[in-house]
């Protein structure tokens, strides 16, 4: 026949990588990842096209998602084709594959995530950074955890039950009583993401204790159920965040775009340096100087 019959191409990724240990994943669990890796690799496209509409000064925050979306794809790229993985004696017994590259995707992106959405609040950078720095605390802690095979892993997990409760704290406390002088509609979308993030950051600890903390789950199960929660953390939540973006000038930020002069003061003001405006001087200096003086500030 001059027209063969068109065959879907059959998914041999663990033919050419065979999966290791007692407990793996199986073909099935390959052909969800490579959908899930679909999904990143389609909305990184959209992403990049979404920012390349935008003018030069109005990109910064939509280079996140860029970050994000591409770290997600190479990491899922990897786990479809039964790469990326140790074995390890888990508690119960049987040897299980552990997804190292996962925890490399989370240990970039989570931070991101927290930065594009306290970058908004007026919340100093030195806050913003040590929240960011409680995100890397929190992968650790899994990796580590995930990797030991005495119940010991359970003392790395309550750590990074500790680093989650911090973040949290600093989403919904500390965070909400800064000024959002980017004007009411920040603020409703702050509390819209943070609560959404709030809530599918609490299943990943479940999904961990069940998957590399009791070994109750199967790795394909496993792979579905983070997969899941990817999918919403990451295009979900991503491309939300820059629709909303994209009604705003960055202009209208003001002092709490990160980076800008003010950050971090609650009152929102006297906080900008000498020379801009909303600036005052030092207590006890004077920008002219004392009465006849040469100009110079009097201590």
């Amino acid at each position: 026949m001059i027209f063969e019959p068109i065959q879907a191409r059959r998914n041999d990724a663990l033919q050419a990588n065979p999966p290791s240990g007692d407990a793996h994943i199986t073909t099935h669990a390959s052909n969800w990842l490579w959908a899930v890796f679909s999904v990143m690799l389609l909305s990184l496209l959209i992403s990049v096209f979404w920012t390349a509409l935008r003018r030069n000064r109005n990109r910064t925050f939509h280079q996140i998602p860029i970050i994000v979306l591409t770290v997600a794809s190479i990491a899922y790229f990897s786990m479809a084709s039964d790469l990326g993985f140790v074995v390890i004696q888990s508690q119960r017994g049987p040897t299980r594959q552990i997804w190292y590259v996962r925890y490399i995707q989370w240990f970039i992106n989570a931070p991101l995530l927290l930065l594009g959405l306290l970058a908004f609040t007026g919340m100093s950078t030195s806050d913003i950074l040590t929240t960011m720095f409680f995100a890397w605390v929190l992968v650790i802690c899994g990796l580590v955890g995930a990797l030991v095979s005495s119940t010991y892993k359970w003392g790395y997990y309550v750590f990074g039950l500790f680093a989650l409760f911090y973040i949290w704290y600093r989403l919904h406390g500390h965070a909400r009583r800064f000024p959002f002088r980017s004007g009411g509609n920040f603020r409703g979308g702050y509390r819209t993401g943070a609560g959404y993030l709030t809530f599918i950051w609490l299943l990943y600890p479940i999904c961990w204790g069940l998957s590399e903390g009791s070994n109750t789950i199967s790795p394909t199960s496993e792979m579905v159920f983070y997969g899941i929660l990817d999918l919403l953390s990451g295009p979900v939540f991503l491309l939300l965040f820059i629709w909303r973006l994209s009604r705003f000038e960055y202009s209208s930020l003001g002092p709490t775009a990160l980076g800008a002069a003010g950050r971090g003061e609650i009152d929102g003001g006297g906080s900008a340096p000498l020379g801009e405006k909303g600036a005052r001087p030092v207590s006890g200096t004077s920008g002219t100087g004392p009465s006849g003086g040469n100009g110079a500030g009097s201590v």
